[in-house]
């Protein structure tokens, strides 16, 4: 009988860009409103703060995304084509290539040459960049995917804490914007560590800790300046 298996590894192009995007937007834009807050600014102030932040930190990641990938795409694509060359130039050498590293996974030289040469008559290109370059179809770079991922979870991680500002008298801004800003970092933690088959305690500890870092950090320097300015 057939048995279905769950694999994760084609999620973790788009996961990572989603994950980082909406975790920055929570800890940037949260950091942001709560060190604008403790230095005593009014609650239109820190809103103005906020949403600058919001738009101009999704535009940063989804350009720093963007340009990242498309540089390990480039990448990819000159191997790629270096190795269409060389399987044009030379293709008994790269048969050979290919045998041997079929052989040194610990496959018999007869099976392994077997397997190389059927390989070759199919996708002679694929069999090198997946075995040789281990370059994998489903998982290749793609800049706009990227970049649209982490621009929008970006966007969406920001509007939480800017929301809680919202609805929370401004005197007690600080306490509920990080409270609340806590609570969805440790759901996405947990979200993103279920999603890649990870320990989900250990994926919600990790960003809530450096969270409330940013957040108690960026909360003593307001204060320290709202005091002297």
């Amino acid at each position: 009988m057939h048995k279905d298996e769950v694999h994760r590894s084609h999620r973790l192009g788009w996961l990572r860009a989603a994950v980082l995007g909406a975790n920055d937007g929570i800890v940037s834009t949260a950091s942001l409103v709560l060190g604008v807050a403790a230095a005593d600014a009014s609650r239109g102030s820190v809103l103005t703060a906020g949403i600058a932040g919001l738009v101009a930190g999704a535009m940063s990641m989804a350009a720093g995304e963007y340009v990242s990938v498309h540089s390990q795409k480039d990448a990819e694509e000159a191997d790629l084509d270096r190795e269409r060359q060389e399987l044009d130039d030379d293709p008994e050498f790269e048969l050979e290539e290919l045998t041997q590293i079929y052989a040194e996974r610990g496959v018999d030289l007869a099976t392994a040459e077997q397997v190389a040469e059927q390989l070759m008559a199919y996708d002679a290109l694929d069999a090198h960049a997946r075995e040789e370059l281990g370059i994998i179809a489903h998982a290749t770079a793609r800049p706009i995917q990227a970049a649209l991922a982490s621009g929008t979870t970006f966007a969406v991680g920001a509007a939480i804490p800017l929301v809680a500002l919202a609805a929370i008298p401004i005197e007690r801004a600080v306490p509920g914007v990080g409270t609340i800003s806590l609570i969805a970092l440790a759901g996405l933690g947990a979200l993103g560590a279920g999603a890649g088959g990870a320990s989900i305690a250990r994926g919600a500890s990790r960003v809530t800790l450096w969270g409330a870092a940013a957040m108690v950090l960026t909360t003593v320097v307001g204060r320290l300046f709202g005091a002297t300015l």
